[in-house]
């Protein structure tokens, strides 16, 4: 009786341990229907001209220079 026991205890142990391995086999013999996919374009920014660069750099000095002269003591 102990030998049935075993017997079955060893076999149902082995197919649960062999269950993963047949689920992955049908899985990669299946094909799975492919779906297209659209993908959009990025617009890209438009380029900024060089007059308002020179702005910003000056915006940027000024801007740096009054930071300066606050944080400067008194004399």
């Amino acid at each position: 009786m102990k030998k049935l026991f075993a017997v079955l205890f060893t076999l149902a142990f082995a197919i649960s341990l062999a269950m993963p391995v047949f689920a992955q086999e049908t899985a990669t013999q299946e094909t799975a229907p492919k779906t297209e996919t659209k993908v959009e374009k990025v617009k890209k920014p438009k380029k900024v001209s060089k007059e308002v660069k020179k702005e910003a750099k000056k915006e940027a000095k000024e801007a740096k220079g009054a930071a300066k002269a606050e944080e400067a003591p008194p004399k």
